[in-house]
């Protein structure tokens, strides 16, 4: 007898967003005890880099708080209504707040952060507009580690998720380039969940980078470029973007001659800036595509900033491969399991 497939049993969801929010916290606790130290160091400590093995317990750091965090402020954001400016500004502030005056934030936070979220607290009490609390000096990663979310966010349109990538990075982290490369991160997540294929990503990423080049979005950015020294918005996005083709331009160069053997922040830098945060990060993942576990360890075995690295790697292999990408030994026993899978789940719904 002829069987009939239904279209139902045909599909195989991937669960994208599952699987970038777990992987962002695995890379993320894999590179939590190697952060600081240098590949000689972390090589004594943990032998050699193919066969790193996730800590007991798989502890994460200010990463993933913050990527929850995030996620949190976008959920509440959007139970009101369609994803604006206005919607989402109030609910991640709060968000801010809460994880700033949390006693689970013991992580080694950054300052650029900490400092931010003070600036917040007090912006909130006296009905100050959040610009002033931005760091407009600071391009850290703080921003770009945190923003997957918003590209695994269903629905969106192209406007709504940079501005609010941009946006999240601009509350704490105010440079061009901050907010430059968390957007070319969310749009690098999304692309890669929607089923781009990773041989063409990093054009595809350079592509949106020189169409949005001087496109600053004042509906959600309102008046912080006037903080800068720069004359126009135009001129101050600009700055951002040309940064993160500069170095985009360098991970072109490090594929041509990938050697997965050397460390990847000597190709693409050690990650504790934002552009270089991203584009060492996608080296890691490019190394390995369909090997997400030897992405995340060539990730945490680096010099830089091996805990963001990790966890950026992390996001878009999951984002790539989906929730099954990852060892269940390691998934079940990851710090915040819960909470990620919750906001997964809505997400991949």
């Amino acid at each position: 007898m002829k069987t009939t497939t239904t279209w139902s049993t045909r599909t195989i969801t991937k669960q994208a967003a599952t699987g970038s929010l777990i992987g962002l916290a695995l890379g993320d606790a894999l590179g939590f005890p190697t952060e600081f130290n240098d590949v000689p160091q972390i090589l004594s400590k943990c032998g050699p880099w193919r066969e790193m093995e996730l800590p007991r317990p798989a502890i994460v750091t200010d990463d993933t708080q913050m990527t929850l965090a995030l996620g949190r402020g976008i959920r509440t954001a959007m139970d009101h209504g369609l994803l604006t400016a206005a919607g989402l500004t109030g609910p991640v502030r709060d968000e801010f707040v809460a994880w700033n005056r949390s006693p689970e934030n013991n992580r080694a936070p950054g300052r650029t952060c900490m400092v931010a979220c003070e600036q917040i607290e007090t912006g909130i009490r006296g009905g100050r507009p959040w610009q002033e609390a931005s760091q407009i000096g600071s391009k850290g990663c703080g921003a770009n580690m945190r923003v997957a979310p918003i590209g695994l966010v269903p629905g969106l349109s192209e406007e709504q998720r940079a501005g609010a990538a941009q946006l999240q990075s601009a509350l704490t982290h105010g440079h061009p380039t901050a907010l430059a490369a968390s957007d070319l991160t969310a749009r690098a997540v999304f692309l890669l969940a929607q089923g781009a294929e990773p041989l063409g990503l990093v054009g595809q990423l350079r592509s949106y980078a020189y169409e949005n080049r001087s496109r600053y979005y004042e509906r959600w950015l309102g008046n912080l470029w006037t903080y800068s020294h720069d004359p126009t918005p135009g001129a101050f996005i600009a700055r951002g973007w040309d940064e993160c083709l500069r170095v985009l331009e360098r991970l072109v160069t490090a594929l041509r001659a990938a050697n997965p053997e050397t460390d990847p922040c000597l190709a693409t830098g050690d990650g504790w800036i934002a552009e270089e945060a991203l584009a060492t990060a996608l080296l890691c993942f490019l190394l390995f595509p369909e090997e997400p576990v030897l992405a995340l360890r060539r990730a945490a075995c680096t010099k830089g900033d091996s805990d963001s690295i990790a966890c950026l790697t992390g996001a878009f292999a999951g984002a790539h491969l989906g929730a099954g990408a990852w060892p269940k030994e390691w998934s079940e026993r990851i710090e915040y399991r819960s909470d990620l899978m919750s906001l997964g789940a809505l997400w991949d719904a």
